[in-house]
């Protein structure tokens, strides 16, 4: 078996997996344990385990003994790191978005215009 830590894997190497991503969809909500974790992510216990396994050993999760059970939980610091990544293409992205609807008004504007002008001279 293969032991994951924080340094081999980056953030998008863990996320790249559909069930680990399941996984953290079902953790967002708070504390889980690993049965509710296996019911949210439709995966067999034994697969929820070692992925859990992989997010709590890459910094992704945590783990609490709560008596009998192990909750786990998100951590935000990979979340931030990826935020951080992320954060200059949202800017490009949303820079770009903002001049295409700028550009999809204007042109909606310049449509309404001809449409008044074309009424106005049919009469």
């Amino acid at each position: 078996m293969r032991i994951y830590t924080f340094m081999q894997l980056d953030v998008f190497q863990v996320l790249a997996d559909p069930t680990r991503r399941r996984i953290v969809e079902a953790l967002r909500h708070g504390e889980q344990q690993v049965g509710d974790v296996v019911e949210k992510a439709g995966v067999h216990q034994s697969g929820v385990s070692r992925h859990l396994r992989i997010l709590s050993e890459s910094g992704f999760v945590s783990m609490r003994p709560d008596g009998q059970r192990r909750l786990y939980a998100l951590r935000p610091e990979p979340f931030r790191e990826l935020e951080g990544w992320l954060t200059p293409y949202r800017e490009l992205w949303e820079a770009r978005l903002d001049r295409f609807g700028a550009a999809l008004e204007k042109k909606q504007q310049q449509q309404q215009t001809r449409r008044v002008n074309d009424r106005s001279q049919r009469k």
